[in-house]
């Protein structure tokens, strides 16, 4: 389930630590990828498992989880993240860049000696290009481009202009949505970047089957049901990837588990903490994932007097185990805090998260004035992320609350049902999840009133127009320090009085072959497939 298009996060990914915006005068260190005089790559083929979540791998289309770990690997980008290491941004196609001190104004200077698989120089056209085709197609990843404007005052110069100050757009750009194409080829294919180009556009076909990318990898196969094989790019200007093949395939969790102890895939994605305990001869990385379980009530009393009275959001937010949520998620697993995860910029101490407290949420439910209150939980029965079953945590929440003296109907239908009901703000309880669209704090904005998952909750404008306030300054400040106190801020009054209750973040776990080397996961694309080795 992947953010925007399924609107609840992602699928999948684990993280690191506190995020470093970029300052005025700021630039990018040592360039992620090497130079291209690293040895050819070995005649070897690298089998990885895991449940496809894929539609395409146009750039200006994809923004599902199996896609942009795809994507990373077929398209460069300006700037990127190395291994798991998300709190930093490093140059790709970009060898610097510079940021205006009101944080309006990004300038990147491309490197000399990159090159399109077929050996045509990336130009700062192509850049202008491929950022205006993914803004003009309109489809799930534009909203990373919403109020940028892409110019090219040389061939080697690449500026990135703002609206509004963005802190954020350092960690953005990595995006593999956002990856660099081949603007002469996909031109020829029928691509555009003109308006219009949501009809007009008619190169995904063409990029289903050939990519026309810079990237470490080229496309060989491309299938959304059965596998998809890539072949590394002999003509890649970085570091070569150690296998000279990948071949991702559609597999379901157990056998992924099955194949990676037989030796017939290396790399397995989606094992829970229970299929992955006990496993030996394989690696075994766990960690949090940045993902976030949340609850909300919603806070449109059209929809549910019952979940929009404030003491009754309060007698929900104290009568949650939120320990035995952690626990039912498996080892890794980790309450969330807040609404940012505890690895990113701005997120609220570890174990500063709100306390099961059984005898308040009985009072606040006292003062609420609802006698025996009865309402409904959905959430999409037919889906589990990070080994979890949402159903699981919905009949653990339903068990909880009844202990308070709220009875929870569960209500969980499929994905399309469950999405369906959610986009429209009108579920009176409801269980998701949200993953990064980028590792920034900025992009959790969306759960304050009147943004994207504060209108699913009804959590309208003039809601808490002090927290409204915070989440605009929030938006457009550039320093870190400054950052950091009004994230922590708008978390603890979202833990105070919104309609959401982040509940967990659960582990994320990627199992490998013995001979698998430098396997780490990465909190937008899973894993580097090119730095595998």
């Amino acid at each position: 389930m992947r953010k925007r298009s399924f609107v609840v996060g992602s699928a999948s990914l684990v993280a690191l630590m506190a995020l470093a915006a970029c300052g005025g005068g700021s630039s990018a260190g040592t360039p992620a990828s090497g130079t291209g005089s690293a040895a050819a790559p070995a005649n070897q083929t690298l089998v990885v498992d895991t449940t496809f979540n894929l539609k395409t791998v146009d750039p200006g289309r994809m923004f599902e989880t199996t896609g942009l770990l795809i994507d990373r690997a077929l398209y460069s980008t300006l700037l990127t993240f190395t291994g798991g290491d998300v709190k930093k941004p490093v140059p790709d196609l970009a060898e610097s860049y510079t940021a205006s001190p009101d944080g309006t104004t990004y300038t990147f200077k491309l490197r000399s000696d990159a090159v399109f698989s077929d050996g045509t120089p990336v130009t700062s056209a192509d850049v202008v290009f491929s950022l205006n085709r993914v803004k003009a197609i309109a489809g799930n990843p534009s909203f990373l481009m919403a109020g940028i404007t892409v110019t090219a005052p040389d061939a080697s110069t690449v500026v990135l202009t703002s609206e509004k100050p963005n802190p954020s757009i350092p960690f953005i750009v990595p995006n593999p949505a956002l990856g660099i194409l081949n603007s002469k080829a996909v031109k020829a294919a029928g691509g555009t970047d003109a308006e219009g180009a949501d009809k007009n556009d008619k190169a995904e076909t063409a990029l289903n089957t050939a990519s026309q990318g810079s990237g470490p990898y080229t496309l060989t196969s491309f299938s959304t049901t059965t596998q998809v094989v890539l072949e590394a790019n002999a003509k890649y200007w970085g570091t070569k990837p150690a296998y000279s093949k990948v071949v991702l395939r559609n597999v379901a969790a157990n056998v992924q588990k099955l194949n990676v102890t037989k030796g017939e895939s290396q790399i397995a994605l989606d094992l829970s903490p229970t299929q992955a305990e006990g496993m030996k001869d394989v690696q075994v990385v766990n960690g949090a994932s940045p993902n976030v379980f949340f609850l909300f009530t919603n806070d449109d009393p059209k929809i549910s007097a019952t979940t929009a009275n404030k003491d009754f959001q309060e007698a929900v937010r104290y009568g949650i185990d939120y320990d035995g949520l952690v626990t039912l998620a498996g080892t890794g697993s980790t309450q969330a805090a807040g609404v940012i995860p505890t690895m990113f910029l701005g997120s609220l101490p570890a174990g500063s998260g709100v306390k099961r407290d059984v005898t308040r949420a009985k009072a606040a439910l006292a003062r609420s004035g609802i006698s025996n209150p009865t309402v409904d939980i959905g959430y999409p029965s037919d889906f589990a992320s990070n080994g979890i079953a949402f159903g699981d945590l919905a009949a653990r929440v339903q068990a909880n609350l009844k202990e308070v003296g709220i009875t929870v109907n569960l209500k969980g239908s499929s994905v399309q049902t469950a999405l369906a009901e959610y986009r429209d703000g009108k579920e009176q309880m409801g269980l998701w999840f949200w993953g990064p669209d980028y590792p920034d704090p900025g992009d959790y904005l969306v759960f304050l009133p009147d943004q994207l998952v504060g209108k699913r909750a009804g959590y309208v404008k003039g809601a808490n127009p002090a927290l409204e306030a915070l989440g605009e300054k929030a938006a457009t400040t550039v320093d870190d320090v400054e950052r950091v106190k009004l994230y922590e801020q708008i978390q603890t009054e979202l833990n105070t009085t919104s309609p959401f209750m982040p509940l967990l973040q659960p582990a994320q776990i990627v199992v490998a072959g013995p001979s698998v080397k430098n396997v780490q996961s990465n909190a937008v694309w899973l894993a580097t497939l090119s730095e595998l080795g």
